[in-house]
């Protein structure tokens, strides 16, 4: 039976879970927390088992949920209960959620997931860096093959700014230092595929940071009336398209892979699990991600809704 906790905002589950806690989570890398609410000690080893059922954890924005959603609906379809918290935060709250049995499984990007684990990771192909995942990982926790949907971070201007500075790459953007104004989720002041790494491999330096969301509404809407002049986005935003902004190039590949990839504590990574999330990486594609991104967002569907029809009607949730 399904039990999942449907949210596209934070709800009450994250007052109880973090309550009194905010701080001791974010500081989990140096502190050894490793619980949502600061108790935990870490995720268990030997031998997994789904028998007593799977939480699945998301992050704060759309294409996570969808995620996390299809993720439970494969499960389900053979026979693994679930419940899906969904918009519970950064990787900053969620891996140690993961660590410690808060959560089970989250939707993943390859190449993000490296850099917040190893700063100075240089592996940008998708073998070399699901090596060096495994290798990375904190003990209890595993990556699973990683499929074929990818979305990657990506700089965008609009039309306009980018025909006013000559903007084409990331590495135009030196050419403004001190002029612009970058708009991003807050977290991605400290990131490297970010403010960091813009310095460190661009030397780009903004006039500005503001904190907004990840590829939302916000961001979006501060691009659109000029509020920001360069905006953090996912390549698998539809109005990137629809609203003709103009992607930067990468030339010194800052932003790496990012091919969608499990992450799930070694107690409930079993065969029927791998199998399952297995023949979603396998069917889902970039393209499809992208659609059912746009059903959310613009049409404003469930994302439960959303990812149970896509997986039914492409035949994932038959045993």
């Amino acid at each position: 039976m399904n039990t999942r906790n449907i949210g596209n905002t934070r709800r009450s589950v994250l007052g109880g879970l973090l309550a009194g806690a905010s701080i001791p989570v974010l500081a989990a890398c140096s502190t050894g927390i490793t619980s949502l609410d600061g108790q935990g000690t870490g995720g268990g080893a030997g031998g997994g088992s789904s028998a007593g059922g799977i939480t699945i954890g998301t992050a704060n924005f759309t294409e996570n949920q969808i995620l996390g959603h299809l993720y439970a609906t494969v499960l389900e379809a053979v026979g693994v209960k679930t419940t899906v918290r969904a918009n519970l935060g950064t990787r900053e709250i969620l891996i140690p959620a993961l660590r410690g049995g808060d959560i089970d499984l989250l939707p993943e990007y390859q190449g993000a997931l490296l850099h917040y684990l190893d700063a100075k990771a240089t592996a940008t192909e998708e073998g070399e860096m699901q090596n060096a995942l495994a290798i990375a990982l904190p003990a209890g926790l595993q990556v699973l093959p990683y499929g074929r949907a990818e979305d990657s971070d990506a700089f965008a201007v609009t039309r306009e700014t980018a025909e006013k500075y000559g903007l084409t790459t990331l590495a135009d953007l030196k050419k403004q230092n001190g002029r612009l104004v970058l708009g991003a989720a807050p977290e991605v002041k400290k990131r490297v595929v970010g403010v960091v790494g813009l310095k460190e491999v661009y030397g780009v330096e903004f006039r500005e940071f503001k904190s907004l969301d990840s590829s939302g509404p916000l961001v979006k809407g501060a691009l659109k009336k000029g509020d920001v002049d360069v905006a953090n986005l996912f390549t698998t935003d539809t109005d990137i398209v629809a609203e003709g902004w103009v992607v930067l190039t990468d030339p010194k590949n800052l932003v790496p892979g990012q091919h969608i990839v499990p992450l799930i504590a070694d107690r409930k990574a079993d065969s029927a699990v791998r199998r399952a999330l297995a023949r979603l990486g396998n069917t889902l594609t970039t393209e499809a991600l992208t659609e059912l991104n746009r059903q959310v967002d613009k049409d404003k569907k469930d994302p439960d809704d959303v990812a149970r029809t896509w997986a039914t009607a492409h035949g994932l949730t038959k045993k």
